[in-house]
């Protein structure tokens, strides 16, 4: 009897709100320390698909170093051609501010895996090949980029800091220029504001041959270690 009453006791009780108010204030620390880090310093992204093969394979784990942070606002382009970058297509900014707060948590509690927003557009891994100013073109899968202020265009392999290997899809000799998505793309040259971001697995067109160029703004984060598996261990 006495057991019970002291489950109520206004003692236990006491003791039971601080708990429950311990943990929500742990669990508030713990969500604002991560959604610092990975706004200004870092984060962590698991490939789930095989667009940047075969560089990039499902299932590998890389790390991504943020650009947001205030005092890297003098850098306007923390990244290269060539670069793997994360670009964010979500197109969130359109939604309310509640459901942004419970997707940030929705992300945190499944490591960034699945967002609310899912069904408006996402993250992709991608590679830079071209920055603002840069006039490009595509014969048989390889682009040609002439720089800003260059007087001649190279391949996308000689401006990348970093060596890979597109995967160039087989196509059938019926296939032209005419039909969609074919090996080539006439010249273009991107505005001040603009980037072209590409896959690696050049039969995948879910990127700038059909979203059209994006802004630097949307370039969230960019690659720099591999760390799984373990026999791919590397740097970008």
């Amino acid at each position: 009897m006495f057991n019970r009453w002291s489950q109520y006791s206004y003692r236990t009780q006491k003791k039971n709100r601080f708990r429950v108010l311990k943990f929500f204030i742990g669990f508030l620390i713990l969500y604002i320390i991560y959604n610092c880090l990975t706004a200004f310093f870092f984060s962590v992204w698991v490939v789930d698909n095989n667009t940047m093969q075969p560089g990039l394979t499902k299932g590998d784990r890389l790390i991504f170093n943020s650009f947001n942070p205030p005092w890297n606002r003098d850098n306007p382009f923390p990244f290269t051609r060539g670069s793997i970058v994360l670009v964010d297509m979500r197109h969130e900014n359109s939604q309310n501010l509640f459901l942004r707060i419970l997707d940030g948590i929705v992300r945190f509690f499944t490591a960034q895996r699945i967002s609310i927003f899912s069904s408006s557009g996402q993250y992709y891994i991608k590679r830079v090949i071209a920055l603002p100013g840069d006039e490009i073109s595509m014969q048989n899968y390889v682009f040609r980029v002439k720089p800003a202020g260059s007087s001649y265009a190279l391949t996308e392999y000689e401006l990348s800091k970093e060596p890979y290997y597109p995967a160039i899809p087989q196509v059938s000799s019926l296939w032209n220029e005419a039909l969609p998505f074919s090996g080539s793309m006439d010249t273009i040259i991107l505005g001040p504001d603009e980037c072209f971001v590409i896959s690696d697995d050049r039969s995948n067109t879910n990127d700038s041959r059909t979203w059209g160029s994006v802004k630097p703004s949307l370039i969230k984060a960019r690659a720099v270690l591999r760390f799984w598996p373990l026999n791919k261990i590397g740097s970008f």
